[in-house]
């Protein structure tokens, strides 16, 4: 039998080595450590705060939301349908969900120097109160302890934002959702901590089978003629602002590549057509995509919503899974992004404006301090976002830091956001950003580049400050 290893939590995890710096980053921490966590942006379950019911068990809360987990265990050769991942074709999975447990806890180890075993511990330890490690042999300890406590009124999903210290958390819904959980929630106290945000991709991406299905829904939910451009654009216009009764602040655009186009405009509503028509070529498809994002930046000069940029992600890259088990399965890879030429229609068209704000993310590290940073660091439309999805981890951070801000400095950023649908993981995810952020200030404390005044004035705004600037949220 394996042996059994306590469960412990140095107080200072991803601190510098160095006594020096380490000492500064310690002083910068306790600065901020305790202030609310802002999360503007995200993919929580709407439906966990509007209705308010204790969290089932272990596995479906911890294990199949998570494709960080499931796809380091699929890694290994460990079946999707093993771990209770449903396919699309209703064939029979594992429904044990202690087994599943079981399965996962005897692979633990795999995530040994990865950000996924950070913040796992630190629910562990932080939220439920275990003090062992997690192995097979403890398994059944963790999902028996686990189980019971989730079931206690003080485990529901808003007696954990209180507990969280989450002042605010967005979730992110699709053109076309009708935000009942969000309407739900109204009278509740809660409608202004939990908002939702615009992401319409389903209504502006050409390549989608169901595409021209969705414009025409698109525009029964809005009274608008969704067959001609400016009734589409019109359409489009009327759900931005039913979401922003519902609390949105934001958009967010997940796209293949960062290409924007600026088309005249009846080579713009022929090209609409095309696609409606299913006749489009995928060289229009995209350049469709890069139409709409300046469409919507000019819509968010409009009224004020915060653009958020996500591309570069391959979804979908393995079909065989794709097909048995549908998107979102872990099998999502980063791709090269091109910034400068791709951006320039867009900028060329609004991005001196000042009362526009774009956060752009990248999962093409490549491009930090070649492309995005002195982007950043000359228009003032834009602002870049933290780093993103594979890179959201210790070193992703830092690298960040270092090749962002000679450029683009620290208010050219926007603060961390999760980006996550593990809810319990926010504060562990949040709490290495602010270690990282203090560890990164206090580098520049002790080679004098930084004074500890303004270091600990930074902490606070990478923090806090920034954020809420950012997401409109003052």
């Amino acid at each position: 039998m394996a042996q059994t290893l306590p469960l412990e939590l140095h107080p200072d995890r991803l601190f510098p080595s160095d006594p020096v710096v380490r000492a500064i980053a310690q002083r910068l921490y306790a600065q901020i450590k305790d202030l609310p966590i802002v999360s503007p942006h995200g993919h929580t379950d709407p439906r966990w705060f509007a209705d308010d019911a204790n969290f089932e068990n272990a596995t479906a809360l911890l294990l199949l939301p998570d494709h960080y987990v499931f796809r380091m265990l699929y890694s290994q050769g460990i079946k999707l349908e093993e771990l209770g991942i449903r396919r699309k074709d209703g064939t029979v999975v594992e429904s044990d969900y202690r087994k599943i447990f079981h399965i996962f806890a005897k692979h633990y180890y795999l995530f040994r120097g990865t950000p996924s075993r950070i913040w796992l511990d630190s629910v562990f330890h932080d939220v439920f109160g275990l003090t062992v490690t997690l192995t097979e042999e403890t398994a059944g300890l963790y999902y028996n302890t686990i189980n019971e406590q989730l079931a206690k009124p003080e485990f529901k999903p808003r007696a954990l934002l209180d507990r969280f210290n989450i002042e605010l958390i967005a979730t992110t819904e699709g053109a076309l959702n009708d935000l009942r959980h969000h309407a739900k929630l109204k009278g509740t106290g809660f409608e202004q901590r939990v908002i939702t945000t615009f992401r319409p991709d389903d209504v502006v991406d050409a390549d989608r089978a169901d595409f021209a299905q969705n414009v025409a829904k698109l525009g029964e939910l809005t009274g608008q003629d969704t067959q001609s451009w400016q009734g589409y654009l019109e359409a489009l216009r009327v759900r931005r602002a039913y979401f922003r009764e519902h609390g949105a602040t934001a958009t967010d655009h997940g796209h293949p590549s960062a290409i924007t186009a600026d088309l005249p405009e009846a080579e713009a509503a022929a090209l609409f057509q095309r696609c409606l028509a299913g006749t489009a070529t995928p060289t229009e498809t995209e350049l469709f995509r890069g139409q709409m994002l300046t469409e919507m930046a000019g819509m968010s000069l409009q009224d004020g919503m915060t653009m958020q940029i996500h591309p570069g992600a391959h979804r979908n890259h393995n079909q065989v899974i794709f097909e048995r088990f549908g998107p979102d399965k872990g099998a999502d890879i980063p791709s090269p992004t091109e910034f400068v030429s791709n951006l320039k229609p867009l900028l060329q068209k609004y991005g001196n404006e000042a009362a526009l704000n774009i956060i752009l993310f990248t999962l093409d590290e490549t491009t930090y301090a070649r492309e995005l940073a002195p982007l950043a660091g000359h228009y003032p439309a834009l602002k870049l976002g933290p780093a993103w999805w594979f890179h959201d981890s210790p070193e992703g951070m830092l690298r960040f830091r270092h090749q962002v801000t000679e450029t683009a400095g620290f208010y050219n950023t926007v603060g961390f956001n999760d980006d996550t649908r593990a809810f319990l993981s926010i504060p562990a995810r949040h709490d290495v950003a602010r270690r990282i952020d203090c560890r990164f200030l206090a580098g520049l404390v002790a080679e004098h580049r930084l004074t500890e005044a303004e270091a600990g004035e930074l902490a606070y705004e990478l923090t806090y400050g920034l954020v809420k600037k950012a997401y409109q949220l003052q």
